[in-house]
């Protein structure tokens, strides 16, 4: 019941519904490995030693903002904008004034004090 040409027709149909031909899955990879890899170049002839720590700093924290002052950094770059290899002072003026321009995230700190307030330090829990 099990026929090798049906399981190849299914493998195959199902390739094209994840996503395609894997051969071409292998290329967007490599292209995207080559792109990475020529941004990383830039930036490591970009920045200095203490500029790039703490730009993989911020990418550990925050990948997202990372990668646009990353891409910003590159564009500066092209412009002709940054003359010589940004060091952290120049880092951290260039992620001040994107802080500025960006509005703050919405998100907040909510502490409930009715709750807290259940479990008083006067009760005795000890039972003396």
């Amino acid at each position: 019941m099990d026929d090798p040409e049906l399981n190849l027709l299914r493998q195959q149909r199902l390739q094209q519904m994840q996503g395609g031909d894997p051969e071409q899955q292998k290329a967007k990879e490599e292209q995207m490995a080559a792109q990475e890899e020529i941004k990383n170049s830039m930036l490591s002839q970009l920045l200095d030693q203490n500029a790039r720590a703490r730009l993989n700093t911020l990418k550990l924290s925050k990948p997202d903002k990372a990668q646009m002052v990353e891409g910003m950094i590159i564009r500066m770059a092209q412009m002709g904008q940054i003359g010589g290899k940004l060091d952290d002072a120049s880092l951290v003026k260039l992620l001040e004034s994107l802080n500025q321009q960006m509005p703050r995230s919405g998100s907040t700190v909510k502490f409930d004090r009715r709750r807290a307030a259940l479990d008083s330090d006067d009760d005795d829990d000890y039972g003396i």
